[in-house]
């Protein structure tokens, strides 16, 4: 039995989904995050050195960060499902996604969040006009400009398919879920980019997806 290390709001949420998708059984290990600091529970350190999550544990086979965990579900338990034949122009699209999601992304969406938190962070009354300035300069120079840029790269790939990697659903779609996710909900995502908002509509209507949540939570 596969167990899924399941930390609340975190990209462990992909690993249930894909789970879901290829209907292999797995348990839930659930781990909460701190709710001032927001960061992971030590006791994730037991189960991997760096104490963050995603973690699986397949047999003797333990492994970390999200993008592996979806590539080794597949290549282990797929039984052919949900990555395009290698050798494709579809494949190559599909290895494509499933590192641009984290390589690409990812790293603005964090940045944002992080500035976010610094203006609202309580501070000397005398710092927080300067810390203020910084990070809303950061964002508005840097940040905002770059998620931009990514979101209506990612908007003009679905122009002419359904699915990141072309007519199918693969897991490079599950993979890419969180940074549209964290677009949507701070990144500035909305119906001005309507194939995006389409993608999100139609993962969130899929059965699998649906249970994921039911099982690790929104």
């Amino acid at each position: 039995m596969i167990v899924v290390h399941h930390l609340n709001n975190s990209r462990s949420q992909r690993v249930l989904w894909l789970l879901e998708e290829l209907g292999v059984p797995y348990e839930i290990k659930r781990y909460q995050r701190d709710a001032k600091t927001m960061l992971a529970p030590p006791e994730l350190r037991s189960v991997h050195p760096l104490g963050k999550s995603p973690v699986i544990q397949d047999g003797a086979v333990t492994l970390a960060e999200s993008g592996s965990i979806l590539e080794y579900l597949v290549e282990r338990h797929g039984k052919g499902r949900l990555a395009p034949a290698p050798g494709t122009p579809e494949r190559l699209r599909y290895t494509y996604w499933m590192h641009f999601a984290e390589g690409s992304a990812m790293p603005p969406l964090l940045l944002k969040l992080i500035f976010d938190r610094i203006e609202k962070a309580p501070m000397p009354f005398f710092v927080r006009p300067v810390a203020r300035a910084i990070a809303q300069r950061a964002k508005a120079g840097f940040v905002q400009p770059n998620i931009d840029r990514n979101l209506d790269y990612m908007e003009s790939e679905l122009q002419a398919r359904d699915w990141f990697a072309g007519g199918e659903f693969s897991a490079a779609d599950v993979q890419m879920s969180f940074p549209l996710e964290g677009a949507r909900a701070r990144g500035g995502l909305d119906e001005r980019r309507p194939r995006l908002m389409d993608f999100l509509a139609r993962i969130h209507a899929r059965p699998a997806y649906r249970r994921a949540i039911e099982r690790g939570g929104e």
